[in-house]
């Protein structure tokens, strides 16, 4: 009889990897929470100046007279970000090769509504700031932060619809493909020819890899180290290198399924033919048995998959966190608050980021399915995709990643931005969350 202490059940429990993707997904957006909140007591208390300075910190890396010099802010934003960005690199991929964008039929809903979540709230952010100095903005709006839209839909448990959460889970991913997309070609400096052609042999380098069968992490690291440096110098924002480095990385196994279960078989065979020890030790043989299954479960998982799993919980307690202490914290005068939220900067992220989102995505979601184009995920309605258009309102990360692009080095309309986009988030959370929880029901 086997004795289990009180937590290991759960954590010996079997998760699927997209039940783990959901967890991690979840686990990162209470996280990201607190670490707001934390944020925004230290810039609003006599500790501010304290934490400006932290962040304003000079961190430098030299090799002889070569130097690379970043305040922290900086290394946070280009530099531990890009693993952000290759981790939704790797999602994009994963959903692409094998997950819900596989299928078009299935494909089709959350493509639409993304699209449609994209543009509507770029078209009114432009609506307010055409013309003028927060029209650059244009992009802010368009983000849905996955990790706190997964968070409040898990939350709800059985009221929703599994195909519900996938049809978010994908339309995130979409939304995450068109931000990259948008910062690539719209937030980027003059550009240095030089360093982007590197950064094309960087990649094909790592294609080169991929395509002759090396399945070890180590060279596709090294590589794409000078990939995220080049792409650094070249003026393109540098996590762009994340997403880049992504698409380069092995997606099949080393050992398919079934020759991983003949070949298991075979092992364990071999394994059971020597007799059980009772001192708790193994026969030599046995080890080396235990070691070759142990290379065999290895190879059978692709390295975007093992990288994927393996990356989220670092991400999710390591880099999203730290983003959000060192971008989140922004100093409120309360007595000018709403002098504030009715600039056109704030009120074009709000009405883009709620009435865009909405119009966007449960907007385009009806239409699709009045023109039979596509068909609602099985056992949910229509007001739920209403109550998840609202939770796809929820900007923040991206959204705050992409005004610090779009404004960089005017304090003010950044200043804005971030207002807009905690009021419109937090109002967008709270009011998907309570629509789903309260007045949606589940298709019968």
């Amino acid at each position: 009889m086997r004795i289990y202490a009180p937590w290991e059940k759960t954590f010996r429990r079997i998760s699927t990897p997209f039940e783990h993707f959901l967890h991690a997904q979840t686990t990162t957006g209470v996280i990201l929470m607190f670490m707001t909140i934390v944020a925004l007591i230290l810039a609003n208390t006599p500790l501010t100046q304290t934490y400006a300075d932290f962040f304003h910190t000079n961190v430098e890396i030299s090799i002889g007279s070569w130097e690379l010099s970043h305040t922290l802010h900086h290394w946070i934003n280009d530099g531990l970000m890009a693993i952000f960005f290759f981790i939704i690199g790797l999602e994009i991929k994963r959903e692409i090769l094998i997950g819900e964008l596989s299928n078009i039929k299935v494909a089709i809903l959350p493509i639409l509504s993304a699209i449609g979540g994209m543009a509507l709230p770029a078209l009114i952010y432009m609506a307010f700031n055409y013309g003028e100095a927060g029209a650059k903005g244009w992009g802010i709006p368009m983000a849905t932060d996955i990790a706190f839209a997964i968070s409040a839909l898990v939350l709800l448990r059985n009221r929703v619809s599994p195909a519900l959460v996938t049809f978010l889970v994908a339309l995130a991913i979409v939304d995450d493909l068109g931000a990259v997309v948008v910062i690539a070609l719209f937030y980027t400096n003059d550009i240095n020819m030089i360093s982007l052609a590197l950064v094309f042999v960087s990649f094909l380098v790592m294609v080169i890899f991929n395509r002759i069968g090396i399945r070890m992490v180590l060279p596709y690291f090294i590589v794409g180290l000078f990939l995220w440096f080049f792409m650094l110098e070249s003026g393109i924002h540098a996590t762009i290198a994340g997403v880049i480095a992504a698409m380069a990385i092995p997606s099949k196994p080393k050992l398919t399924p079934l020759d991983f279960t003949n070949d298991t078989r075979d092992l364990l065979d071999k394994y059971d033919n020597y007799p059980v020890a009772t001192d708790c030790t193994m026969h030599d043989k046995q080890k080396a048995i235990l070691t070759n299954i142990k290379d065999r479960i290895i190879a059978v998982e692709s390295p975007s998959a093992r990288l994927e799993q393996k990356l989220h919980l670092s991400v999710g307690l390591i880099v999203i966190p730290l983003f959000a202490l060192a971008n989140a914290g922004i100093s409120i005068d309360f007595s000018s608050v709403g002098d504030t939220i009715v600039e056109s900067v704030s009120l074009g992220i709000i009405a883009g980021l709620i009435l865009g989102k909405v119009l966007g995505i449960a907007g385009v979601a009806w239409l699709a399915i009045k023109l039979g184009i596509a068909k609602l995920p099985e056992g949910s309605s229509m007001s739920q995709i209403f109550g998840v258009s609202f939770l796809g309102g929820i900007g923040f990360t991206m959204s705050i990643f992409i005004a610090d692009l779009a404004f960089v080095g005017n304090a003010e309309l950044i200043f804005q931005a971030k207002i807009g986009i905690i009021a419109a988030s937090l109002f967008a959370g709270l009011f998907g969350y309570f629509w789903l929880r309260f007045v949606a029901k589940k298709a019968d």
